[in-house]
């Protein structure tokens, strides 16, 4: 996860209250906390907290954001290593066994929820997970040296079921005593999920 340490100063504030809004979705839930509660936790009056952000979902629009750029960072480094699948397998693996992004996992419970009744929320999700397919699917071509369509045409699904289970894993709750057992469960399903395009890759070269 992003800290405020690895942003510019001029953007440490923003950092700052998204992070008291994290905390707070995490706390209250997404309908429980008010923008009042919000900028409570960020140390901040009202007013002030909607110079920042007007809404609710320019908040989740900003964490979402905020999170795409540190996945940005690990796309790219996929794409330039010696075997892609190998990398993306290591760092899903990372991903979701990792403290601070079952951390986040409530929060993204919450906002996964909130996307169901509010059309908003719901357009801002689909956008972040189309981008992470994208990313993917790229990712595929790439280590099974075939076009971008066809790659399209053969992983979609693929790609999808990823997100999905990266997601269900990281929503998990830490007190579930399956918890453990679940996760290499769903390691194991990703992984077989990266097997297919990885025979591909090796029937082609």
């Amino acid at each position: 996860m992003n800290t405020v340490a690895d942003t510019p100063l001029a953007d440490q504030r923003s950092v700052e209250i998204l992070e008291s809004a994290r905390r707070a979705f995490a706390e209250k839930g997404f309908d429980g906390a008010s923008m009042q509660d919000i900028a409570r936790e960020a140390g901040m009056s009202v007013g002030n907290f909607y110079r920042y952000f007007p809404s609710k979902a320019a908040i989740v629009e900003a964490l979402i954001a905020f999170d795409m750029e540190e996945m940005e960072r690990d796309f790219s480094n996929i794409l330039i290593h010696q075997s892609p699948l190998q990398a993306l397998r290591e760092t899903i693996e990372r991903k979701i066994t990792d403290a601070e992004c079952q951390g986040d996992g409530k929060i993204w419970a919450e906002i996964t929820a909130a996307a169901l009744r509010k059309p908003e929320i719901r357009e801002i999700a689909y956008r972040m997970e189309q981008g992470i397919v994208a990313h993917l699917i790229t990712i595929f071509s790439i280590a099974a040296k075939l076009p971008l369509d066809e790659a399209q045409a053969r992983w979609t699904a693929h790609a999808h079921l990823l997100v999905m289970m990266v997601k269900a894993c990281a929503m998990q709750s830490p007190e579930n005593p399956t918890t453990a057992d679940l996760t290499q469960l769903v390691l194991r399903n990703i992984n077989r999920t990266l097997d297919d395009i990885a025979t591909s890759a090796a029937a082609k070269g």
